[in-house]
């Protein structure tokens, strides 16, 4: 919360904010991967044979909707370096107000991955709602959510649409 209260102050300067947009985000990352599965190995310590835990095969991608989302990837890359990156580039149409896809690049195999979609704010929802449906036209199935600030129609809008998709987020707005 401190952290997030340094960013959203105005006298914060850019360098410090992207700073700090990395750490939250690398902090998050914890959360988000709290539930991966694990599975016990055996490793040849100095000293002797240790039995320890390891992710068990599951494949990560992290896709930052570009380009306010390209600020939380390295912080979540500190944690998972393993992890894969895409991009899905969306702006709103200024006279519908609905989200356009103008690019997507994504690892070869996402459909096999487990995804967590970056962005640091969620609003209304609306390029949210658009980014997770054009992950699932492209077949993926696995989807996470994570941003670092969420207001609650966005939280709202994006559940109804996607129930299936979890959202983490730092801090929580009224609107």
């Amino acid at each position: 919360q401190h952290k997030i209260t340094l960013m959203r102050d105005k006298n914060t300067p850019t360098k410090d904010f992207r700073a700090l947009v990395r750490e939250v985000a690398g902090l998050m990352a914890y959360e988000v991967t709290r539930d991966l599965p694990l599975e016990e190995i055996e490793v040849e310590t100095p000293i002797s044979k240790a039995k320890g835990k390891v992710i068990a095969g599951k494949n990560l991608a992290l896709v930052p909707i570009l380009r306010a989302g390209l600020g939380m990837v390295d912080g979540m890359l500190d944690l998972i370096p393993m992890a894969r990156v895409g991009h899905i580039g969306l702006y709103r149409d200024p006279k519908t107000l609905q989200a356009v896809e103008y690019y997507c690049k994504l690892p070869e195999d996402s459909e096999k991955r487990d995804v967590i979609l970056l962005d640091p704010m969620l609003a209304t929802g609306v390029s949210a709602i658009d980014a997770v449906g054009q992950l699932k036209k492209r077949g993926i199935k696995s989807i996470k959510f994570m941003c670092i600030i969420a207001a609650a129609e966005g939280i709202n809008n994006l559940h109804s649409k996607h129930p299936d998709v979890p959202i983490f987020c730092a801090a929580k707005d009224e609107k």
